[in-house]
């Protein structure tokens, strides 16, 4: 099971790296409730989260995320002493802080352009997560971290990119264009004639032969004789009309 968690977690990964251009060190954005998860099933962050993403990372949080733990007093004590452990980054809400989620959201914006991994277990987080293209998320569930699995937005984000990269660009298309009238394949194509489309198949319109006298014949031929049955009379009857 903890392999197969692990195999899940490198092709998600992969998603990130291939379409979103994640790299190591990975920055994790980690909020109060992901800590407080973590503290009532026993995870060291610091060792599992490397190891369970294969890779170099910066666990990181913001002053917003701190202050709402300390603001809700002895319930998230020990995650508090947990995140001030971590970097804080500079998100912009010194002078007028405001709540963890905000600031989460401000800080990977519309488009996610530092690359932030999202660490909480705030369904409400989640939801705004998941309408962000190319934001992963972690989640804790049990006593084990998930990396979950890419939104619909991201594969849709991405299918968008690949596409983008496959179709010419309108500067390419305008090279084709010169290329080709310079090899006269345009030239070549339009002298090309067509072909006529052609009448239908005499063959195929031909009427088939009714075949009325031939299966009368066979059928006078084959009429069914009549079998009389063959009355068998009984022996003393015999004998009977025998002696009359």
């Amino acid at each position: 099971m903890k392999i197969k968690r692990y195999k899940h977690a490198r092709r998600n990964l992969n998603f990130y790296r291939n379409n979103f251009n994640f790299r190591e060190p990975h920055q994790i954005l980690i909020d109060g409730t992901f800590c407080r998860s973590a503290l009532q099933y026993k995870i060291n962050l610091k060792e599992q989260l490397p190891k369970y993403l294969g890779g170099e990372v910066q666990l990181l949080t913001t002053e917003c995320c701190i202050k709402e733990t300390e603001l809700l007093g002895s319930a998230t004590y020990g995650a508090m002493l947990i995140l001030k452990r971590f970097k804080p980054r500079i998100c912009g809400h010194r002078n007028n802080p405001t709540t963890a989620k905000e600031c989460m959201l401000s800080m990977i914006g519309t488009d996610n352009k530092n690359r932030y991994f999202i660490a909480t277990q705030d369904p409400e987080l989640t939801k705004h997560v998941q309408k962000t293209a190319g934001v992963p998320l972690l989640y804790i569930n049990f006593n084990a971290i998930v990396l979950e699995k890419p939104s619909v937005i991201s594969m849709k984000a991405a299918e968008a990119m690949i596409e983008a990269k496959v179709k010419p660009s309108e500067q390419e298309k305008e090279a084709i264009d010169k290329l080709k009238k310079a090899a006269g394949i345009e030239e070549a194509v339009r002298r090309k004639k067509r072909k006529r489309k052609g009448g239908p198949n005499p063959l195929s319109c031909k009427k088939k032969k009714v075949k009325v006298a031939e299966d009368a014949s066979k059928t006078e031929g084959k009429r069914k004789r009549k079998r009389h049955k063959r009355v068998r009379i009984a022996s003393h009857a015999k004998e009977q009309s025998s002696n009359d």
